[in-house]
């Protein structure tokens, strides 16, 4: 695990009838066969999560009458959601075999022999004491697994390094290894059948058990990571090119969705055996959806639901393609418990689904909504039925190709040239270390290097700077200025203040270089982000309003709360407590704003720390004015002064941090800023 994680247990997710019965059969065939066994005290509970499973072949016909081999897909996978645990484990990053490289080591041979490990990872045993964070949960109970399940991020390398292990002097020679994929090949029949005994004895010898249903022997082709190998070379797998080819042509949804909607029956209860119909559609500022069913051909549909939302301020943006693709993937996320698994009849303008597919580099949100329509089995359909456009669209992208060439011959004078500026303290170090003047140097220039010699140090190979402060700082040359004055200034602790506070801040770095402030101010003015946001944070904002001088260091406090912020690991609020005296101030990020957050944060960041102060001021929200917060005040004796409504100056100390805060986030986040904390 990733140092001291914290264990996290979620709760179960809604099943529909008939992915509940899949994975309550698959639960009692795990523990009849010890696979999995009952536990009740595990800190880890993860919750199921079921996928389509495709299992044995089929010959079909696609368009042009070619028979194409297709996988079908006859069963259930139960998988477990393990994104939470995974978070909190250290990765193994061992290496996998590059895809390209494997095809072309088995293209061109006579024979091969495609064998599949049978449940794949669950070969493998599971620490004993590490079993219990495998836990999941769903309506009958939680189980534990004692052998490793599909979903943990370290399961694919596990089972790598142990198929290496146990094939390794056979692999490049007569057989790959790809996960729980086994390829064995040879150019004649008979060294085939030889190297598949050496495979099979192996595969005994170290009980690793094989699915004879995935199993194909002497075979002069097969299709391996979606392409086809055969002796003709590396060919791409037909049936994944039949599923686009075979769309039907589209034709506009709107004018059926608004028939349905007046002559369906309103919401009557849904049939498990028959198909849903789904009918969505996206307008400049909505989406909506209704999802039904028909009881038989040629009869009407009956509704079953009704979805619609109105778009964020970012949706409202998207061209009209892709607000309805957004109404597609809105619909099936919506009624996601309905449609998963189940047949799905979509009524639908194609041209969304074309312009998805056809799209060359895509963004990832695109990205998103293309795996999404993968996970469902859906038929659209139209009513006019023309011919379909969108086949082959794949093979008929094009992409220009610019090349930069690369300049590989070089100058003969320049290739050893090396050229640096003059650092501005040349002269010093040299008249410091051995007392020489520079060259053709006048008098005056002489009595000047004199006099500010007493000021320099020398301790090979840098030069030191003896400040008015007795302190000691580094003179850098002119080449690493705006480096570091990038990193005082814009970097993770830089905030991105004001001249002032940079230069400083660069002082108390132990840098120096004589016109340190002039080139702060003329780094400062010139920062993009400080200039799109406003101005820098100087010393006048980060001065208090009303200085409190009549009391003592830690004394009084001002409280406050920011936020809510785009939620970021959890966390969506910021509290800030500040000394009026000293302005220190003590931040830390929370996920919500209520008492018990603050009566923590007062114990272990304030009381504990600076001791109990003599004054809080807070505002009149119920998380600072409550009976909580006022009994731990009265116990240690403190007075809470309570800001006027609508008088934020009352607290002025709190809210020029406040301030501050939000513009150093500006600056230092992301454009989505949601690394904010």
């Amino acid at each position: 695990m990733e140092g001291e994680i914290k264990p996290i247990r979620q709760q179960q997710r809604r099943l529909n009838l008939t992915i509940l019965d899949v994975v309550k059969k698959e639960v009692t065939k795990l523990l009849a066969a010890g696979i999995i066994y009952p536990i009740s005290d595990s800190q880890w509970v993860s919750p199921v999560q079921v996928v389509p499973k495709k299992s044995g072949m089929t010959i079909m016909k696609h368009q042009h009458d070619e028979l194409v081999s297709m996988r079908i897909q006859n069963s259930w996978r139960v998988c477990i959601d393990y994104r939470k645990l995974n978070q909190a484990t250290r990765k193994d990053h061992f290496p996998f075999p590059f895809i390209d490289q494997v095809l072309e080591k088995l293209s061109g041979k006579s024979h091969y022999c495609f064998l599949d490990g049978f449940s794949r990872y669950m070969q493998i045993h599971i620490a004993p004491e590490d079993q219990h964070k495998t836990t999941f949960t769903y309506p009958f109970g939680t189980f534990a697994y004692t052998r490793m399940p599909f979903d943990l991020c370290n399961a694919p390398s596990t089972f790598q390094r142990c198929m290496i292990s146990i094939f390794s002097d056979l692999l490049q020679d007569c057989m790959e290894v790809f996960m729980d994929d086994f390829i064995v090949y040879a150019d004649s029949f008979e060294a085939c059948l030889s190297h598949l005994s050496k495979v099979l004895k192996r595969c005994i010898d170290t009980n690793l058990v094989l699915n004879f249903e995935k199993c194909h022997f002497m075979v002069i082709e097969g299709i391996l990571l979606g392409h086809l190998v055969s002796n003709k070379g590396i060919e791409l797998d037909k049936s994944k090119i039949d599923i686009i080819s075979s769309l039907p042509n589209p034709t506009s949804g709107r004018e059926e969705l608004k028939s349905r909607l007046t002559f369906a029956p309103i919401l009557q209860a849904l049939n498990w055996d028959l198909p849903f119909e789904l009918m969505c559609d996206a307008s400049n500022s909505t989406l909506g959806a209704v999802l039904g069913q028909r009881a038989g051909v040629g009869k009407l549909a009956h509704v079953i639901a009704y979805a619609s939302r109105t778009m964020d301020s970012a949706q409202l943006n998207y061209t009209t393609t892709k607000k309805e693709l957004l109404a597609i993937v809105f619909a099936l996320d919506k009624f996601r418990s309905y449609l998963f698994g189940s047949k799905i009849i979509m009524f639908y303008d194609h041209a969304a689904l074309r312009f998805l597919l056809k799209k060359p580099n895509a963004k990832p949100r695109l990205i998103r909504w293309m795996l999404l329509l993968q996970e469902f089995n859906i038929e659209i359909k139209d009513k006019k039925g023309a011919e379909n456009s969108v086949a082959d669209h794949l093979s008929r992208i094009e992409r220009e190709e610019d090349l930069m060439p690369i300049k590989d011959q070089f100058p003969n004078e320049q290739l050893l040239h090396i050229n640096t500026p003059t650092p501005w303290f040349a002269d010093i170090c040299n008249f410091v270390a051995a007392s020489q003047f520079p060259p053709e140097a006048s008098r005056l220039c002489k009595e000047k290097l004199q006099s500010d010699a007493k000021y320099y140090i020398w301790d090979d190979p840098y030069l030191w700077r003896l400040y008015s402060d007795q302190v000691i700082r580094r003179c850098i040359p002119d080449t690493k200025i705006n480096s570091v004055l990038q990193f005082c200034h814009a970097a993770v602790g830089g905030g991105h203040y004001g001249s002032t506070w940079t230069a400083r801040k660069v002082l108390d770095c132990g840098l120096y270089w004589p016109t340190i402030f002039r080139d702060a101010h003329q780094f400062v003015s010139t920062c993009d982000k400080c200039q799109k946001v406003g101005m820098a944070i100087s010393r006048r904002h980060e001065m208090p309003q009303q200085p409190i001088l009549f009391c003592e260091v830690f004394d009084v406090w001002g409280i406050d709360f920011m936020g809510p912020f785009p939620l970021f690991n959890g966390y969506s609020y910021i509290l800030l407590a500040v000394d009026y005296v000293s302005t220190w101030v003590e931040v830390v990020a929370t996920k919500t704003k209520d008492a018990k957050v603050v009566v923590d944060f007062l114990k272990s960041n304030i009381f504990c720390r600076f001791g109990a102060p003599k004054a809080l001021i807070s505002d009149q929200r119920s998380h600072f004015y409550n009976r909580v917060m006022s009994s731990l005040l009265h116990k240690y004796r403190v007075a809470h002064r309570i800001a006027t409504t609508y008088h934020p100056q009352t607290n002025g100390q709190a809210e020029v941090f406040n301030k501050e805060i939000k513009k150093t986030l500006q600056k230092m986040t992301n454009p989505n800023r949601k690394d904010w904390s």
